[in-house]
């Protein structure tokens, strides 16, 4: 059968999304064509307003309504420490976790020369220019612990270093709840080196 061209126009822009296949897309569409109207403009409201009213903190590169964002706004943050990240999802799950009280820096990826990402595609040279410009005791990487994430923090490490400013990275090891029998040699073995004293 033959589905209608503007039903399939729907599908064929929501499967471009992350995470959603042709089949899921056929039932949101189907599920929005069903909706009763005021849903459906609610909905597109929500989708035009993350494209403007949504823009990046002039400081940090996080999501801000506003030309600073929140946190880097708040009298209440460590301005002091900064933690970098790859991208604004990384700093809404350190905020989460509600134990990270300083301010970040979110560079917008990380380096993969293959892929043509050098340090001049991401926010690398803001970053050094917040460092010169404001007094800062401690840098925390918290980038993926993957090849890419490894490479982009060395990189930075050794610029940072020599602003003589005290670089740390986040610990890695067991999640709660794993068990140590069935964790990779790699994780064991960050989750001996990344111990804390009780």
């Amino acid at each position: 059968m033959q589905i209608p061209e503007t039903l399939q126009n729907a599908v064929d822009e929501l499967s471009k999304l992350p995470g959603i296949g042709k089949k899921t897309a056929f039932r949101l569409a189907l599920n929005i064509l069903k909706s009763d109207d005021d849903k459906v403009k609610s909905l597109v409201l929500a989708l035009e307003g993350l494209k403007s009213k949504l823009h990046l903190c002039k400081n940090c590169f996080n999501l801000s309504e506003d030309d600073e964002c929140d946190i880097c706004r708040s009298n209440k943050r460590d301005k002091s420490i900064i933690c970098v990240v790859e991208e604004v999802s990384d700093v809404i799950a350190i905020e989460k976790t509600n134990e990270y009280s300083g301010t970040y820096h979110v560079l917008g990826g990380v380096l993969n020369p293959l892929m043509g990402v050098t340090p001049e595609s991401l926010k690398i040279n803001e970053l050094m220019v917040r460092l010169n410009n404001i007094t800062i005791k401690e840098v925390i990487l918290a980038l993926n612990p993957d090849t890419e994430g490894e490479t982009t923090a060395l990189y930075l490490a050794k610029r940072i270093k020599e602003m003589d400013i005290k670089v740390t990275r986040i610990a890695r090891g067991l999640p709660i709840g794993g068990d140590l029998e069935f964790a990779d040699e790699a994780t064991v073995g960050r989750a001996v080196l990344g111990r804390i004293v009780i």
